[in-house]
C-alpha cells in the first residue's frame, strides 16, 4: 500500500502513513496560469494499492479549489489506474456537496449525484470522515464503488470528557442533534436541542427539548460542519437568555468562512475542531480514524 498526500492533506497523508507503516508519496501538482492542472505520481505504482488522501475546501494559500480539488484527483485516480495500480482508494476526511442533495428549485443540478458518479467511474473504493447525510441515508444513495462512511464522534466525546467533566452538550438544531446525543451518551451527560416557537412577527420563544439547568455548566454545542457560524451565533445568544454562560462550539469539519472564527470568539465561544480541515481551532486528530479504516 502506498499512501499519496493530495494537495490539501499533506500532513494528515504523513501521519496515516506513519500510523500503518507504509510508503508515503506526496502528488505533484502543478497549476497553469490559466487554470489548467497537472499531477505526477513520483513512486512506481504498478500491482499497488494506492490511497488518495485529499480533503475538499478553499485552499487561499496553495489558489486550490474544491473544483480544482475534485479535477486533482479525478486525474490522480485514473492515472494511477493507467500505471497498473491494483486499486485505488480515496480516503477523504472532508469531501464537498453533500449539502446539495436535493433539488431546492426547478432546473437545480443535483451536484452530489453527479460528483460521485464521476468518483464511482475512478475509485475502486472511497472513505469519508462524516459525511453530511441529511436527507441521504447512507453513502451508498450516491456510490455504487465500496464506500464507508467514519464518525469522529468518539474522539468528540473522548476530548470533552477530558477537558470538562462539567458538560452540557447541545445540538443548535434537529439536523445537529444526532451528533450532540451519541457525543453525550459517550460521555454519560445530559444532551439537549434548541426550540424556537414562533407567536407573532416579533415574539419568538426559546426553551431547550427537555429540562436541564444551564448554571455553572460548560456548553458544548456540537455540529458537523461549522461554516459561516450563524446557526451557532444565534443559539449562543438564545442559550444565554436562558442562563447559560460558558460555551464552546465544537465541529467536525471547521470551513470558518465569512469570518465565522472572529465572530464566534467575539460572542464568548471557544472554537476546537478536528483537522479534516486545517485550520488554527484544529485541537482533535482524526488520523488514526482513516488509518484503523484503511486496515479492517
Amino acid at each position: 500500500m502506498i499512501i499519496v498526500g493530495c494537495s490539501n492533506s499533506t500532513n494528515i497523508a504523513k501521519r496515516i502513513a506513519r500510523i500503518l507503516g507504509k510508503t508515503y508519496s506526496e502528488l505533484s501538482v502543478q497549476k497553469f496560469p490559466d487554470g489548467e492542472l497537472n499531477i505526477r505520481f513520483t513512486e512506481k505504482l504498478k500491482a499497488k494499492d494506492i490511497v488518495l488522501v485529499q480533503s475538499f475546501y478553499n485552499n487561499k494559500k496553495t489558489k486550490m479549489s474544491i473544483n480544482d480539488q475534485l479535477m486533482e484527483v479525478f486525474f490522480a485516480a485514473r492515472t494511477a489506474k493507467h500505471l497498473g495500480a491494483k486499486s485505488v482508494t480515496l480516503a477523504s476526511p472532508y469531501f464537498p456537496y453533500f449539502r446539495q442533495d436535493k433539488e431546492f428549485h426547478p432546473g437545480e443540478c443535483l451536484s452530489i449525484k453527479v460528483v460521485a458518479h464521476m468518483m464511482n467511474e475512478c475509485l475502486n473504493k472511497i472513505l469519508v470522515v462524516d459525511p453530511h447525510l441529511h436527507r441521504l441515508k447512507t453513502m451508498y444513495d450516491v456510490f455504487t464503488i465500496r464506500s464507508k462512511s467514519l464518525t469522529a464522534n468518539d474522539l468528540i466525546a473522548d476530548y470533552i470528557k477530558k477537558h470538562d467533566g462539567n458538560a452540557i452538550i447541545i445540538g443548535p438544531d434537529w439536523e445537529s442533534y444526532r451528533w450532540a446525543e451519541k457525543t453525550a451518551h459517550k460521555i454519560g451527560c445530559e444532551s439537549a436541542i434548541l426550540q424556537k416557537t414562533r407567536y407573532g412577527a416579533r415574539e419568538v420563544k426559546v426553551r431547550l427539548n427537555k429540562k436541564m439547568d444551564l448554571k455553572n455548566k460548560h456548553i458544548f454545542l456540537v455540529d458537523d460542519i461549522i461554516s459561516t457560524g450563524h446557526t451557532i451565533l444565534e443559539t449562543i445568544k438564545d442559550l444565554k437568555k436562558l442562563g447559560g454562560k460558558r460555551f464552546t462550539a465544537i465541529g467536525i469539519h471547521g470551513l470558518l468562512v465569512e469570518g465565522a472564527l472572529q465572530k464566534l470568539r467575539k460572542a464568548g465561544a471557544t472554537v476546537i475542531t478536528t483537522n479534516t480541515i486545517v485550520g488554527a481551532t484544529n485541537k482533535i486528530d482524526i488520523a488514526h480514524l482513516i488509518a484503523d479504516a484503511l486496515e479492517k
